[in-house]
């Protein structure tokens, strides 16, 4: 081999070696970088992950606390619509003992046009025929009648404690008062309760019959104009009592 061939070969060798060491160098400095950078790929994909889930659960609970608001928002609308209807029905009811404190102070200037009594079965709140019949007869007077109130007063016998037997006699009184404002057209306002309970008998609660007599409710046409009034028929006298 001459010199010239043995120098290209030698020359040829260290480029190829050259060539192999800068690759090899440059292998192991970027592959720590390619391998870090793959890893903050890895943790920046992780930490979208987590804040879009953070996000998610955030939405969700904005919304839940929206949705509670609104409930009690609508709520607390409803308690103050209840308010006002109350506030209303106590205006209504202190007008309601107002008027009748007048009319009660003021009854000396009434007298009485007729009246009836309406009995009741015993623990009974429910109009009989005859009950109807009375109540019909009387509200044939009130259209003549001038300046009228009608007085309602419920009773019961003495059977059972005190308290159920107020609410027992409120009840047959609003049984009269309900029929002669929807059957009879009589307006509510010029009906009056003035007692209710056991603790005011017509007769002795100690025998059947007097028992029946007290389970009663007592109705007057009462007028505080002077003149003639109309002539009280038969029918419009108390009616027997339901045994």
């Amino acid at each position: 081999m001459n010199r010239t061939s043995l120098t290209v070969l030698l020359a040829v060798s260290m480029a190829a070696s050259v060539g192999c060491a800068s690759k090899n160098y440059v292998r192991q400095e970027t592959t720590p970088l390619i391998n870090k950078t793959n890893e903050l790929d890895d943790l920046t994909a992780k930490n979208s992950k987590d804040i879009k889930d953070v996000d998610a659960r955030a939405q969700a609970g904005i919304q839940q606390v929206q949705a509670k608001a609104g409930d009690v928002d609508q709520k607390a609308q409803a308690a103050g619509q209840q308010a006002d209807q109350a506030q209303t029905l106590a205006n209504n009811a202190v007008q309601r003992v107002d008027s009748l404190q007048n009319t009660v102070a003021n009854l000396d200037n009434y007298r009485v046009v007729t009246e009836t009594s309406v009995h009741f079965g015993f623990n009974k709140d429910n109009l009989t025929k005859d009950a109807k019949t009375a109540l019909d007869q009387l509200a044939t007077d009130v259209p003549n009648t001038k300046g009228y109130i009608l007085t309602v007063e419920g009773a019961t016998d003495s059977v059972g404690d005190s308290e159920y037997n107020y609410g027992l006699s409120q009840r047959r009184a609003d049984a009269v008062i309900q029929y002669l404002a929807s059957e009879r057209n009589v307006p509510a306002y010029k009906i009056y309760v003035i007692g209710l309970g056991k603790d005011k008998p017509v007769d002795s609660n100690k025998t059947r019959e007097g028992r029946a007599k007290n389970r009663r409710v007592d109705v007057r046409l009462m007028t505080n104009t002077t003149g003639s009034a109309p002539a009280a028929s038969a029918t419009n006298q108390p009616s027997g009592p339901s045994l």
